[in-house]
């Protein structure tokens, strides 16, 4: 563009050293090549962060599956604390299965 601009201002002593361009119109065809570029880039950086955030899930899952694995009864405490929700959430009644065996130190048979 420059050679061109010089071409033609050189015989007249002019020295071109800006060009502001304030429209540009493109094809149709060309649009939307561009706007189904840009979508395939956004939904690429989309499925990226949806892969990140799975991971990060599934290693604090692992490392809360390694926390109760070191103790037995943090898994009975996790269980009665998502009762404790779900019945706070819902507003609805609970039916909590008793082993039989914690009955019969009741004296029931």
């Amino acid at each position: 563009m420059q050679a061109h601009l010089e071409e033609a201002t050189d015989d007249w002593g002019v020295k071109v050293e800006r060009v502001e361009i304030k429209d540009v119109r493109l094809p149709a065809q060309l649009q939307r090549a561009m706007a189904a570029e840009a979508e395939a880039s956004r939904e690429a950086k989309a499925k990226v962060i949806a892969a990140e955030g799975e991971q990060k899930a599934s290693i604090a899952l692992k490392e809360a599956a390694d926390v109760i694995s070191q103790a037995p009864s943090a898994l009975q405490l996790r269980y009665l604390q998502t009762l404790t929700q779900i019945a706070a959430e819902k507003n609805s009644t609970i039916i909590f299965p008793l082993p039989i065996e914690i009955l019969h130190g009741f004296g029931m048979k």
